[in-house]
């Protein structure tokens, strides 16, 4: 089984984000007791952070495979079905890290200014530390809503065939295709004036 050292390497460093997905995985493959190894589970994503990596690693939902969806809804949740069974989980991160102090406001601020400063990373640094290490220590119930649902899974991924763009003559999968002037034309052709 995969831990978060595993994590770690796939996205290249460890951060709160990080913890969050692997904990949310872990919740998954508790409930669940199977990591995908083609499509048969799916997981919904709401955002692009950190943890959607977690949930490849974990999970084995990849966007290759088709079972991995992204919503943009800039939400820290995630839905996971499992198309054997037609279970599906709602995950929904409700961690609060602890209140921050105004000089720690302020450090946060010079850091998202580009201070660079050795007194700043070590203040970032330590700060992410300490919240990954309760993020990982927490209960379930301390950093998760869970919803257990019965939901109909989408369909399987499906394999399109490539056609020619009549512009830059790439290939684009039929149907993401548009027509512009009568010929067929990829998205990025299309969007051009």
């Amino acid at each position: 089984m995969k831990d978060f050292k595993d994590v770690i390497k796939f996205h290249g460093h460890a951060c709160p984000g990080l913890a969050l997905g692997y904990r949310v995985a872990k919740y998954v493959l508790k409930e669940f007791q199977h990591r995908s190894k083609d499509e048969e589970l799916v997981a919904i994503v709401e955002n692009n952070s950190c943890a959607v990596d977690a949930i490849q690693v974990m999970l084995g939902c990849t966007f290759g495979k088709g079972n991995l969806i992204f919503r943009d809804y800039g939400k820290q949740v995630y839905t996971f079905i499992d198309r054997r069974k037609g279970n599906a989980i709602r995950i929904a991160v409700d961690w609060r890290p602890p209140q921050e102090s105004e000089k720690e406001k302020e450090m946060w601020q010079r850091y998202a200014k580009g201070d660079q400063s050795e007194e700043v990373l070590k203040f970032i640094h330590d700060t992410k530390s300490k919240k990954i290490k309760t993020i990982l220590n927490s209960t379930d119930s301390e950093l998760l809503k869970i919803k257990k649902l019965k939901m109909k899974a989408p369909e399987g991924a499906k394999i399109y065939p490539s056609i020619r763009c009549s512009i830059c003559n790439e290939k684009v999968m039929e149907t993401k295709a548009r027509i512009k002037n009568g010929s067929i034309v990829c998205i990025p052709c299309f969007e051009k004036d």
